[in-house]
């Protein structure tokens, strides 16, 4: 199943997905640095929110942003990666795929400083 055509206009901000990618420096040491992996299409939507639940399960997540794109375009997106959207760095909270329907994915952001 696809989005339907009526909301596909939704994802109209290009966004740039980077990963970590292993690079060695002149040293020939290994490090790590944050690159652009792709380019998307998706829809930004700020908000704000907690979620947070004490006791047994402890979980603190700031949520500012929720990120919205084709499942078939954002299936490889790991919690490790980071989003950048018009000069703001995204990091990625968690990642949910809405009733397992392979539609979207709703990507789960805090902005970054």
């Amino acid at each position: 199943m696809q989005i339907p055509k009526h909301q596909t206009n939704r994802l109209r901000h290009m966004i740039d997905i980077h990963g970590n990618k292993k690079i060695t420096n002149e040293l020939e040491e290994t490090s790590y640095k944050f690159t652009k992996i792709k380019s998307i299409y998706a829809e930004v939507v700020p908000q704000t929110g907690s979620l947070i639940k004490q006791q047994a399960d402890t979980i603190l997540t700031n949520v500012t942003h929720k990120i919205i794109v084709r499942y078939s375009s954002g299936k490889d997106i790991t919690k490790d990666m980071q989003i950048f959207f018009r000069n703001h760095r995204f990091e990625i909270k968690f990642i949910l795929n809405p009733y397992f329907k392979n539609e979207k994915l709703e990507i789960f952001c805090q902005e970054l400083d």
